[in-house]
This record gives C-alpha cells, sequence and structure tokens, in this order.
C-alpha cells in the first residue's frame, strides 16, 4: 500500500509557473533574503496576463491557476514546484495496491474563508460536482472515479479502472474543495480555505489577497499581496526602478542588466514546464496536408528563438523535460529550409499566406522571427495580436484560426492531444489508445514510455510546432524572500512571500 504521511504545515505548498518560461540546469529553490521580514508588509508582484473572471471551474487559462490555487483554493493534496505530490486538506492518503481506492484523512478546524468549517459533505460534495458536470475545467479527470464518499473524516474514492494521472489531477483544478451550497459570485468574489482571502479585484489593474487570520496551517508570511497586471516589460522595468514592484513574473532574461545596475534586484532563473507552442489547425486547406506542417516546422528556427529570449530551451514535442514522457524529438523536424521549400513544392503550396493569431501580451520577438522565417521560404505570415479574452473566444473555443501562439503552462497536459475536440484539432486513434494505456497503467515508468511513444507520433505527424521550453525568470527585490522560482508561470504559491523591514 502506497502512503504519504502528514508533513508539517509550513511546508505544504508552494507554487509554480505563469507566463515567460523554460528550462536551465538548475533548480533554483525559494529566493532568500538577509533582512527580517515585516509581518504587516504589503508586497507588490507584477503579473502578465489578468484573468477575464475568477471563476476557477469553468474559466480556462493558466492566469487563474497561477493565483487562486495554493493561495485562496486547496484541495485535498497540492503539488510543489518540483512536481511532488503532497498532502494540504488531507493529512496523509493512502492509495490501494490495485490501485482502484483512494482513502484520505481531513484534516479538522479548517474553515472557509467566510468563517464556515470545511465538512466531509463538502468534500463529497466539490469532487461530486466536478465529476458530474462537464461544463466544469477538468471534469473529464474525475472519469473513473465512481463512487465518492465520507466516513467521519475518511474520505474515500473508489474508480472504476486504476488511473495513473488521478492524484495529480486532485492537486489542480479537479481537486479543489468548494464550500457546498456557497452563494457568492464566483465571477468576481473567492471563498476558500488557503492562506489568502480575496481583498480587492480592480479589473484592469490588480488583484489583492489579504492574510486569512484563522487559517489552519502556517500563516502567511506577508499582510498583502498585491498582483498588478503589467504586459509590458519595459513598463514592468519602469515601474520596478521606481519602487511599485517588489518581484516581476514573466520578465525579459535580456533586461538582466537594466533591473541588476542599482543592487536593488537580482534576476532569477528557474525551470518550467512551459511550452511556446505554435497550433496548427489542421481539419482543412492546406494545413490539412502534413507536408505543409513538417514545411512550417522546417523553416522555423527554433534555436533563435531562444536566444532571442535570453532562457529557456529548445523542445521539438509536446512533453517538456520536467514531465513524464519526455524524449528529445530533435530529429524529426530539424531547422531546413530547403527542405522546407521542397516539401512545399511537392504538396503544390507555394506562395501560401497564412495568418497568426496571438494574444497581444506576447509582444513581437517569436512573431517577428515566425515572419522572417516562413518568408524565407515563400510564406507570407500575417500576424493578428488580439486580447487575451478575444483569443480564448475565437481561438480556444470556436476554433477559427490558421496559425495560433501561446505558451502552455500546465505540467502533464499531454491528454489536449489525444482529445480531439481541443483547439488543436489534432485526432489520432492511435496516439489516443496509447495516451489510454498510459492512464491505466499502474508502473510509472510503463506509463511514461507509453506517453513518450505518443509523443513521438504527435511530433512525426507534425500536429504543432513547440517553438520552445521556456523558463521562469523573475526579477526578485533585495529585501524580498520566499518567493518561488520554479514553474511559477502556471502556479505561483505566495505563502511564504515575505519582505524585510527598513
Amino acid at each position: 500500500m502506497f502512503r504519504r504521511s502528514a508533513l508539517a504545515a509550513t511546508a505544504l505548498l508552494a507554487a509554480g509557473a505563469l507566463l515567460l518560461a523554460g528550462c536551465t540546469g538548475t533548480q533554483p529553490g525559494p529566493s532568500q533574503s538577509a533582512g527580517t521580514p515585516d509581518p504587516d508588509a504589503s508586497v507588490a508582484v507584477r503579473l502578465v496576463l489578468e484573468p477575464s473572471n475568477l471563476d476557477v471551474r469553468t474559466t480556462a487559462g493558466a492566469a487563474l491557476d497561477q493565483i487562486l490555487i495554493d493561495n485562496v483554493y486547496q484541495g485535498l493534496i497540492a503539488r510543489t514546484p518540483d512536481q511532488d505530490i503532497v498532502p494540504a486538506l488531507a493529512s496523509d492518503y493512502e492509495v490501494s495496491p490495485d490501485g482502484l481506492t483512494y482513502t484520505f484523512t481531513l484534516r479538522e478546524g479548517v474553515t472557509f474563508h467566510d468563517g464556515q468549517e470545511l465538512t466531509p459533505e463538502d468534500v463529497v460534495w466539490s469532487l461530486t460536482q466536478v465529476r458530474d458536470t462537464a461544463e466544469f475545467r477538468d471534469s473529464a479527470r474525475l472519469a473513473n472515479v465512481e463512487d465518492i464518499s465520507a466516513k467521519g473524516q475518511t474520505i474515500t474514492l473508489t474508480l472504476s479502472a486504476p488511473d495513473s494521472t488521478l492524484l495529480w489531477s486532485l492537486t489542480g483544478r479537479a481537486g479543489l474543495i468548494l464550500k457546498e451550497g456557497d452563494d457568492i459570485d464566483r465571477q468576481t468574489d473567492a471563498n476558500g480555505t488557503g492562506p489568502f482571502e480575496l481583498g480587492e479585484w480592480r479589473q484592469g489593474d490588480s488583484i489583492v489577497f489579504d492574510r486569512y487570520a484563522d487559517y489552519w496551517g502556517e500563516p502567511a508570511a506577508a499582510a498583502e499581496v498585491v498582483f498588478s497586471y503589467v504586459p509590458d516589460n519595459q513598463a514592468a522595468l519602469s515601474g520596478a526602478l521606481a519602487g511599485e514592484f517588489d518581484v516581476l513574473t514573466g520578465f525579459d532574461a535580456n533586461l538582466k542588466d537594466q533591473i541588476e545596475a542599482n543592487g536593488d534586484f537580482a534576476l532569477s532563473v528557474g525551470d518550467s514546464t512551459d511550452k511556446g507552442t505554435l497550433a496548427i489547425n489542421q481539419t482543412e486547406g492546406p494545413l490539412a496536408d502534413v507536408r505543409v506542417r513538417q514545411a512550417i516546422r522546417q523553416a522555423i528556427d527554433t534555436q533563435s528563438i531562444v536566444d532571442a529570449l535570453g532562457a529557456g530551451q529548445t523542445l521539438y514535442g509536446p512533453i517538456p523535460s520536467l514531465d513524464p514522457g519526455y524524449e528529445d524529438l530533435s530529429d524529426v523536424a530539424p531547422f531546413d529550409p530547403e527542405a522546407a521549400r521542397a516539401l512545399l513544392a511537392e504538396a503544390d503550396a507555394e506562395d501560401l499566406t497564412l495568418t497568426l493569431t496571438i494574444p497581444s501580451a506576447y509582444g513581437t520577438t517569436v512573431p517577428q522571427i515566425l515572419v522572417s522565417n516562413l518568408r524565407d521560404v515563400g510564406i507570407t505570415l500575417q500576424v493578428n495580436p488580439v486580447e487575451f479574452p478575444a483569443w480564448l473566444n475565437d481561438v480556444y473555443v470556436n476554433r477559427d484560426y490558421e496559425l495560433s501562439f501561446v505558451l502552455h503552462t500546465e505540467a502533464r497536459d499531454f491528454e489536449n492531444w489525444a482529445n480531439p475536440d481541443y483547439y488543436f484539432t489534432y485526432d489520432n486513434p492511435e496516439v489516443q489508445e496509447l495516451y489510454a494505456q498510459a492512464v491505466a497503467s499502474t508502473d510509472e515508468a510503463e506509463a511514461a514510455d507509453l506517453l513518450a511513444q505518443a509523443a513521438r507520433i504527435v511530433s512525426e505527424d507534425h500536429a504543432a510546432d513547440w517553438l520552445y521550453n521556456g523558463a521562469s525568470v523573475l526579477a526578485i527585490g533585495s529585501d524580498v524572500s520566499g518567493m518561488p522560482t520554479v514553474n511559477v508561470n502556471e502556479r505561483l504559491n505566495v505563502a511564504e512571500l515575505a519582505k524585510s523591514e527598513g
């Protein structure tokens, strides 16, 4: 029987991931400062993408996961930035040898931010609602959960078939515990069990978190954390140098010398599961031809993109190096403009004009390189920058695009390539079967091998191009400690974030 015992409440939840990330050879831990933390401090953190609303059940986009999970909302278990699974609202848990029974011991003395006690019934209701409501994000992740029940403080999940992804899923949206019967407007308000409660949302500007005084674990180090949304890196740099920000996430590594010039900030580069993904709508037209898709990939010099960003590494498939199933797939579509031109000629697709839809917050660095590289092989690329809500509606929901670029920050999200209804428009039954086998496996090594097989097929089908595996790039104030530095574009647990006195 697999068992994870309770950890000290102070070490349960660390976060990690958001917007301009990648992998280096190191894994820096939370930032440290020599000063004495001020318990009454307000810490100002620059973020890039603002959520369109706060309903974590139904709204897509990592901007919500980044700030709400761990800080405001919690599950029975959580994950650390280094992808370890640890207890959270459950003090410990067990998994039966056959992988069909998961048992969690719910902590006592936990309250929601409205002061109401967390009950086992809240847990059963929350997980059942997610499983049974297809419109909720990650509902399908609980598809194998046949029964959810409580006896005293013991919560039992019974599965219809083994699911190697279940624990991981429970650390994300699928596992968040909400209050049964809550009547708040979740689009603009929040009521969780985390170390912070929602203070104020100034839409278009910032979100304020206040320390929750009755938190069940170690109190948050700062009295207040203010997340300010500033898409432009130069504006963020100016704000930091003017004393408006204590931490910059999603920062430009090329601005290292400027941010560090007066000694008030230091640049930190950490690992990430961020995947700069060039999605290709292959439902019709020339992009339905695998030769055209391969030509696009071989026309793009992804190393030049990494060099321009100043951080990260190349990535030639859908699984980044931090995730199970990673394999170096650089042999599949190496940079070769001459081969790209030959493929386009063979497909009778010369002199193509295509449109790239991209969230405007990502700036111009990547689009400029794509325009230049594709022009070299005879493809005219028209860039269409849009606000992120428009991207969600047009590309993500309606699949109305030819090419699109977005940074996918989620860890272990290969299931998107096994879902023909996802906006990627990729449909391969062999990949779907391999993924299903990986999910059903109770052996971690076997599951990872199946994922690697599936990922190679996705890359060989040229279902997309993976322009880079980003890095978590932050500028951290010299008086700041406890700032996570790994995977901060996906999840950003700021419970230990502190600012020194003086």
